[in-house]
């Protein structure tokens, strides 16, 4: 090793899923939404004036900050912004969890997590879920230096009640509570009501999903004045101009369409439980999930047989090889009502090949 690679900072990088270049395939294994964004941001993006670009963007993002003050009916000074929720996540990392003691979250969560905590140098403690992948709220019952965890988890789907999540939050009010609340949208009830009990409380959410604006990176945090106020300093310390133009005025458009974003999520879940039924008469099973996704494991089939024979088939899902007791499982994104039939279309030929299943599969249309 030279000298200078000695003074390295070296961390296992975070790995996304597979974005495969072919136009002609069901892409199901980045949760994306199916649904194209609202129409208001294609007129937007029609007018803007692109002789703005030669000026540096608003470093407080405000056309962005009052459209969610007014979709969420809460004062701007509550309100962070920042380039897609994993930045606003890696941000508060960095301003909130610097005691020393570990920050607390569960062992099959989001796999960002770890990485900004070896990244930051943050002691780290990962809770095991229960044998049903639920999170024990009492095993956060301890000393810390924060707490981290979706809601609905990823990528199991699970839902946590509120009672549950007021449990925690009241049981560390000496540290950060983050509830990181990407996929809420999809049925689930956001933690927003326990803002104003908690000051230690900060709520993150995205427009990747429930907005289908996962290309632009825009995502948002909202927490007591003073916690934003953290937020903004840390933020400004290294970088003012995070946000560019296009991308405030753009995820402006989206929040402000209230009925498109309604609409297209009540296809998301309807779909979603009608693709619950099937599945199960397939022979799979899962937790209920609350989210954009399912993570499905088979009876008699091996989740590694049906992640690559879906993949030659031009189906894309997503196997998690690590953890090991969730290497039998796969998460499925939510498509259209016509991706998720040729989806179970294609799994049944699947079963047809390993003797699980009989008769007559249907052709994709």
């Amino acid at each position: 090793m030279k000298t200078w690679e000695k003074n390295i900072r070296q961390v296992l990088p975070y790995i996304p899923g597979e974005q495969p270049k072919q136009a002609d395939i069901i892409k199901l294994n980045t949760n994306e939404n199916p649904y194209p964004p609202s129409p208001r941001v294609a007129e937007t993006l029609e007018q803007f004036q692109t002789g703005e670009l030669r000026l540096y963007p608003d470093p407080d993002s405000n056309i962005l900050v009052e459209a969610l003050a007014d979709f969420y009916q809460i004062d701007r000074s509550r309100i962070f912004v920042g380039v897609g929720s994993d930045d606003v996540l890696a941000v508060s990392f960095l301003t909130f969890f610097n005691s020393g003691k570990p920050v607390l979250f569960p062992d099959i969560t989001y796999s960002f997590y770890d990485v900004w905590a070896r990244l930051f140098q943050i002691p780290f403690e990962q809770i095991p879920l229960d044998g049903e992948f639920q999170i024990r709220k009492s095993d956060y019952f301890r000393e810390n230096g924060g707490v981290v965890f979706p809601n609905p988890n990823a990528p199991t789907g699970i839902l946590m009640g509120l009672p549950e999540i007021e449990d925690i939050i009241s049981h560390n009010q000496d540290v950060v509570v983050i509830v990181d609340e990407a996929y809420i949208d999809f049925g689930g009830i956001s933690a927003f009501p326990l803002l104003d009990k908690y000051d230690n409380l900060l709520i993150i959410q995205t427009v990747s999903k429930s907005r289908a604006l996962a290309g632009l990176r825009v995502g948002y945090a909202f927490g007591s004045p003073q916690l934003i106020s953290y937020l903004n300093d840390v933020r400004n310390s290294f970088n003012s101009y995070t946000m560019n133009r296009l991308t405030q005025t753009l995820g402006a458009a989206a929040v402000r369409d209230r009925e498109y974003f309604e609409r297209t999520n009540a296809l998301i879940i309807a779909t979603r439980e009608r693709i619950k039924r099937e599945l199960k008469q397939l022979g799979f099973s899962f937790q209920d999930s609350k989210s954009n996704f399912l993570f499905v494991t088979h009876s008699s089939v091996k989740a590694g047989v049906i992640y690559e024979s879906l993949r030659a088939a031009g189906i894309y899902v997503r196997h998690f090889s690590k953890p090991e007791r969730i290497s039998d499982y796969l998460r499925i994104a939510v498509g259209t009502d016509q991706e998720m039939d040729c989806l179970l279309i294609k799994l049944k030929e699947i079963l047809q090949q390993h003797g699980d299943l009989h008769g007559n599969t249907g052709e994709c249309q």
